[in-house]
């Protein structure tokens, strides 16, 4: 196939953006924008009981959170409703489609007998070759004409080639009684005329393609290539559910990963490159085709995700950083960093972003930065608090009151401190983490002092020394 490439993403609004959906719109992305193409979005509402406006939101948001950019309008489906039609009633006027008038109860009556002698339930209308004359004055559907011999080849570069026989396959209905459009019929004709070249989805509609396959072919129009990626798994080895744990991918966004992590592990869900694990965006874009997709079901695994997701953590721009923490912690429901937190944040982010896997991780390694005096000390910490280490506290602070504040400057200070009263420095260190961030567990002292400043550094070992001892 010449010419630009053209994906399309077609989520139904029922519900949210789900975890197997992101990864199928995230495929299509980075096949479009690694070749220079077209990555359009589709909203498939024609189920009008089942699809709301709410829905719409929640996965244009779990775009947007993953960084899947779109080209174009957001195309509705079922405001194309009318050329949908149009597309039957040219198949029925070409004689390739044809007038139903069997009733509910016709249908039902060959099914039974079919199921009784063994035979295919799909529904042979005895309308597909009646000449117009006999037709009644009824309601009728417009089925289209399927091939009765041979076979249809899906030819997909996923699943290789897929040969189904035609002999199995129904006269599809294109438009029900009332006159609107199905599903299946909208589909092809919305690919069609959006110009998509390839529909990458998931190998729950590969039975579809087949189905599909004689719109195009009435219609004469070019397929688009095929590529139906298998679903993803639980580590069970079982259907995705709500018993693997979240779902939807803004839940994952209001869990704290950050967007980066996530794409680069979707990515790897199911597709490979080499042994690549850790990738950019860039390299994505780069490596990704569709011959590096698996014939098999990809296992979740919240493990990998977390290791990925540090791995991207510790390689962002600081900024870009911030901002997604600032999002998380809006999506989340909690509040927002004041002004001041905010600068400390991001002073303190190349001390904290190296090994947090998660938002939640990287906060709680911040604690010492987003916390005000006075500090409350955590019962593990305040152990570190004796009378002892508040003596040492309260002699080294007039010495870090002068020091130069560098890290090397601190260093040795504490250094010649810790020497001079013939302690080690870990004797200093609990007592200095638990005045600083109120935690036995924290970045290094050092790096606390140089975000914190030396003002209130030595206002937080003051209020420290001053406290009660912990007996």
């Amino acid at each position: 196939m010449t010419g630009q490439v053209v994906t399309r993403f077609a989520p139904s609004p029922t519900g949210y953006l789900h975890i197997g959906g992101a990864r199928t719109a995230l495929f299509n992305w980075l096949f479009a924008r690694g070749r220079g193409g077209k990555f359009l979005l589709r909203i498939e509402d024609t189920d009008r009981e089942r699809s709301t406006p709410e829905a719409t939101t929640a996965i244009l948001q779990g775009l947007s959170w993953l960084g899947l950019d779109h080209d174009g309008d957001v195309v509705s489906q079922f405001e194309n409703a009318s050329r949908h039609t149009e597309v039957a009633l040219h198949l029925l006027a070409e004689g390739k489609a044809y007038k139903c008038f069997a009733t509910q109860d016709e249908i039902a009556a060959f099914r039974d007998q079919a199921r009784a002698e063994g035979k295919s339930t799909h529904y042979r209308s005895p309308w597909r070759d009646a000449e117009a004359a006999s037709h009644p004055d009824a309601p009728f559907v417009v089925r289209i004409k399927a091939p009765r011999d041979g076979n249809t080849v899906i030819r997909d570069q996923v699943q290789g080639d897929v040969t189904i026989r035609n002999d199995q396959l129904d006269d599809m209905i294109l438009l029900r009684s009332d006159g609107t459009p199905v599903y299946m019929l909208a589909v092809v004709v919305d690919d069609h005329d959006m110009g998509v070249t390839h529909v990458i989805r998931g190998d729950d509609h590969l039975n579809n393609a087949a189905r599909q396959m004689m719109i195009y072919d009435a219609m004469g129009w070019d397929l688009p290539i095929y590529a139906h990626i298998p679903l993803i798994h639980g580590s069970d080895g079982k259907k995705l559910s709500k018993r693997h744990g979240a779902l939807g991918a803004q839940e994952y966004q209001a869990m704290g990963y950050p967007a980066a992590g996530m794409r680069n592990y979707l990515t790897r869900l199911g597709w490979s490159h080499g042994d690549d694990e850790f990738f950019t965006d860039a390299q994505a874009k780069e490596w990704f085709d569709l011959g590096g997709i698996g014939k098999s079901p990809a296992r979740f695994d919240t493990k990998k995700l977390e290791n990925i997701c540090g791995q991207h953590n510790a390689i962002a721009d600081d900024a870009a950083l911030l901002q997604e923490i600032q999002d998380y912690l809006a999506v989340s429901g909690q509040s927002a960093l004041s002004d001041a937190q905010t600068v400390l944040l991001l002073e303190a982010m190349y001390c904290l972003k190296d090994r947090a896997k998660t938002f939640p991780d990287l906060l709680e390694k911040a604690h010492f930065a987003l916390v005000s005096r006075p500090i409350d000390v955590e019962a593990k910490a305040a152990k570190n608090l004796d009378s002892v280490s508040r003596g040492i506290l309260n002699e080294l602070t007039p010495q870090l009151q002068n020091a130069s504040w560098s890290r090397d400057g601190l260093e040795a200070v504490t250094s010649s401190f810790a020497e001079a009263k013939e302690i080690k420095f870990g004797k200093m260190a609990g007592p200095l983490r638990a005045a600083l961030a109120g935690r036995a567990a924290t970045p290094s002292v050092f790096d606390m002092m140089l975000v914190l400043g030396r003002e209130e550094t030595c206002a937080r070992l003051t209020d420290a020394a001053e406290n009660e001892a912990v007996d």
